[in-house]
């Protein structure tokens, strides 16, 4: 195999990377503020408040997280050198969170779109926003940008119209009343979306570098800080003042769970829309209030279902990276001809639809919600807190070790008091340490057979260039191949005539990948080693030289190891796709001949 040294490509710059952490933190004020009412009446700004401090601890400490792992700081990657066993449950208990936010975003949508029926409307949008992630995760960044942008403006322009009735929101605030236990009960019952900070320290990999930082010594502080703290002190400020201005609504009343208005009966799951109906119609009229409640739906309902997306494709990273570590079964790596796992989609679409059918309700879905998100979180503060080996300043450590004692007990409460999260989280991790141990027995099963039965198929481009490059006394073509077909056939034939040296290269074209990627050997791929065999079987006077590679993208790649080699030409098959592929995935041949350098020919056979 040759080094090609390939990387995921860093372009993710810090509006992009808010707008990946607001599709999750942004969305928790459209059901955290009505769940909170519910839980305490108007003493509940209290506990919101406290909720907003605990995200601005949280997000402090994932600022250092992002600064110590610029390639991945996620619970599964940063605690991997640590345990293995610790990243796994940490990762399955993200995988929990995920499952669980997909399916209770679909629903808060719909709720807020006042919609009958909906969790019907929920499901089918979650099927249909999975079904879109098989085509590939492209541009997922911008589009969350684009949506949050108005969201961000409705919520600007709601809290100034909250301003004039603060006044009338602190004479109705009333304190907490009930034993502690009862109060640390309620606020634990609303610590929800904070897995978006998850998401972004996962997106460290792929955040573009600092300046005059280097892919050997990477740092992206200038991404991922700014990122964290814009949305941060947005998340902390507004949600605190529209949660302290929702006092100001008069008669609202908690039955059976749910809070009902004068005139309007289950507001708890769209508050800010009811809201935006008083606040701007008392000040401009019933029509515009009306108007005004109408965007706050469309808008929100579209920053839910951002928020969805990003779960699945969250999931499907997540599956994908434990499956390229002999995690879980090879299946959540097979990928299909867009570069998508089929089988990690499936399970990120079908079980949020299950859960949303199922459950159909708001505070069901928040009570399966927080275990694994609060579980993944401790995690990770606790084993990065506690490791000495990285550079963390001691106030920092001291806080984060802090943090990490706060996120503990409320997991504990979590796992006491909510005995569906504690059952559904409990499940999801049996599930996924029985798939683990399946892969570990079918892999000792696999060494055993080949100590037994040693194989090699053919040429190991590793070895020194002197000594693979030895004969060189003609020009060197490179043909890149997905099958034993027709175009290898042309490149044998033609290498044969022209006396050439012909290297066959297979790129295994996927849009995740970890640091084992980049030295994997096409020997453990079962389809490059097929179709170098057949290559090999069907060579007569020609001995080719096999090439592999991982990487994102195929072109690049393709263009890269043809500069590596100084081949003078690049056979390339010409694609048999449908226009519409063409246009979702881009066009291989035109990408490669605009990267090709001049002095290599490109000869396409069709």
């Amino acid at each position: 195999m040759i080094p090609t040294n390939i990387k995921r490509p860093r372009n993710v710059d810090w509006k992009r990377a808010a707008a990946i952490l607001y599709g999750d933190w942004g969305t928790s004020k459209a059901y955290v503020i009505g769940l909170a009412f519910a839980v305490a009446g108007y003493a509940s700004f209290w506990l919101i408040a406290a909720m907003c401090v605990l995200t601005a601890l949280v997000g402090l400490n994932y600022m250092v997280i992002c600064r110590l792992y610029p390639d991945g700081g996620g619970v599964y990657a940063s605690v991997r050198h640590r345990s293995e066993v610790i990243s796994i449950v940490g990762a399955f208990l993200l995988i929990a969170d995920y499952l669980v936010t997909a399916a209770i975003s679909a629903l808060s949508a719909f709720q807020y779109l006042g919609v009958p029926h909906p969790e019907k409307f929920a499901a089918a949008s979650i099927l249909i926003i999975g079904l879109l992630n098989l085509l590939g995760p492209k541009q997922t960044g911008g589009l969350a940008f684009l949506v949050s942008v108005p969201t961000a403006i409705v919520v600007v322009v709601l809290g100034l119209f909250c301003l004039p009735h603060l006044g009338i929101a602190v004479e109705h605030l009333q304190p907490l009343h009930g034993t502690l236990g009862q109060n640390w009960a309620g606020f634990v019952g609303i610590v929800l979306a904070l897995s978006g900070v998850e998401a972004i320290a996962n997106a460290t990999g792929v955040m573009r570098l600092d300046p005059r930082s280097t892919d050997a010594h990477p740092s992206v502080t200038k991404t991922s800080t700014p990122a964290i703290l814009m949305v941060m002190i947005e998340v902390c400020l507004f949600t605190a003042l529209l949660g302290l201005a929702m006092n100001a609504l008069g008669g609202l009343q908690i039955v059976n769970g749910d809070v009902n208005a004068p005139g309007a009966e289950g507001v708890r799951d769209y508050m800010l829309r009811y809201m935006g109906q008083i606040f701007v119609g008392g000040a401009l009229g019933p029509a515009l209030g009306d108007a005004f409640g109408f965007i706050v739906s469309i808008v929100f309902g579209l920053l839910l279902l951002s928020a969805v997306n990003t779960a699945i494709v969250d999931l499907i990273a997540v599956q994908f990276l434990m499956s390229r570590d002999r995690e879980i079964p090879a299946v959540f790596q097979r990928l299909n001809k867009w570069g998508v796992p089929s089988a990690g989609m499936l399970l990120a679409t079908l079980v949020p639809m299950l859960l949303v059918i199922v459950v159909k309700d708001m505070s069901g879905l928040a009570d399966l919600y927080a275990v694994g998100v609060v579980g993944a979180i401790a995690t990770n503060l606790g084993a990065t807190s506690t490791d000495r080996k990285l550079s963390i300043k001691t106030w920092e450590r001291t806080l984060m070790f802090g943090t990490f004692l706060v996120m503990a007990a409320i997991e504990m409460s979590l796992l006491i008091d909510k005995p569906n999260a504690r059952y559904f989280a409990v499940t999801i991790l049996a599930v996924g340490l029985i798939l683990r141990g399946l892969v570990q027995e079918r892999r000792m099963k696999r060494e055993a057979v080949s100590a037994t039965a040693p194989e090699r198929l053919a040429v190991d481009l590793a070895r020194p260039k002197t000594e693979a490059l030895a004969s060189a006394d003609s020009e060197s073509v490179l043909c890149a191949i997905r099958s034993a077909g027709r175009t290898l056939d042309f490149a044998l034939h033609e290498t044969q005539r022209l006396s050439s040296r012909l290297y066959l290269l297979f790129v295994r074209e996927q849009p995740f990948m970890t640091e084992q990627d980049v030295s994997r050997k096409w020997q453990e791929d079962p389809e490059a080693s097929q179709i170098f065999a057949e290559a090999k079987r069907k060579a007569e006077n020609v001995t080719p030289l096999f090439c592999y590679a991982v990487s994102p993208s195929a072109a690049e790649t393709i263009v890269d190891v043809a500069a590596t080699l100084g081949v003078s030409r690049v056979i390339l098959g010409a694609p048999q796709r449908h226009a519409l592929t063409h246009l979702l995935r881009g066009n291989v041949i035109r990408e490669v001949s605009n990267l090709l350098p001049e002095e290599i020919d490109l000869l396409v056979y069709a």
